[in-house]
């Protein structure tokens, strides 16, 4: 037999205290969404105005993020300006060293030929030489003539061999065809070189 409802029984006595209470405040006729209630109790956003406040945020987000794009652009057309007004200084300052070697070169090459002497002619063109050297050796330039020295793939290139006629020369430079530069530490051409190398051993 039924036992009949009795009236008074609330929601949590069936086991309905999860169900969210709704509100119908909303006029008939009327799109406005009906809200309900959160989380203890917190009515939630209606979903119109999330979306137009989430569509607020996304404009914002996009404004900001064509601002930052904007001045990333000025950033690196600043400093790529700016690295070649300091390439153009650098280089202005490297040539600024050079030009007393270079007035060297007029006074040699304006001199009377029928005057000068091939001895004359090595002098001038041994002290413009040496003028020359210091200058590059200052601003970091290096000779790489290893003659004597052990063979090194890295900052030599073995063109020929030759028999060693002693035991100890054995992979070391017999002679520089061309020498070899370096700047700063960094290598610009190996060295061209005869290397001894003893065809007996391996």
């Amino acid at each position: 037999m039924d036992t009949p409802t009795d009236p008074k029984v609330t929601s949590s006595e069936n086991g309905l205290d999860d169900v969210p209470e709704v509100f119908e405040d909303a006029e008939p006729g009327s799109t406005k969404p009906l809200e309900t209630a959160g989380v203890g109790g917190v009515p939630l956003e209606p979903s119109i105005e999330a979306i137009r406040r989430l569509e607020a945020e996304n404009d914002g987000l996009k404004d900001r993020f064509a601002r930052l794009a904007a001045e990333y652009d000025n950033f690196r057309k600043r400093t790529l300006k700016e690295r070649e007004e300091l390439t153009s200084r650098a280089q202005g300052a490297f040539v600024g060293r050079l030009l007393d070697e270079l007035d060297d070169i007029d006074r040699l090459l304006s001199g009377d030929p029928e005057a000068m002497t091939v001895e004359s002619l090595y002098q001038g063109m041994e002290l413009l030489a040496r003028k020359l050297w210091k200058e590059l050796e200052l601003v970091g330039l290096e000779r790489v003539d290893p003659v004597g020295l052990p063979f090194d793939p890295e900052l030599h290139e073995a063109v020929a061999t030759t028999p060693p006629t002693e035991p100890e020369q054995d992979h070391t430079v017999c002679r520089t065809f061309q020498v070899g530069y370096r700047f700063k530490g960094t290598l610009l051409r190996p060295a061209r070189v005869q290397v001894y190398s003893d065809p007996g051993q391996a």
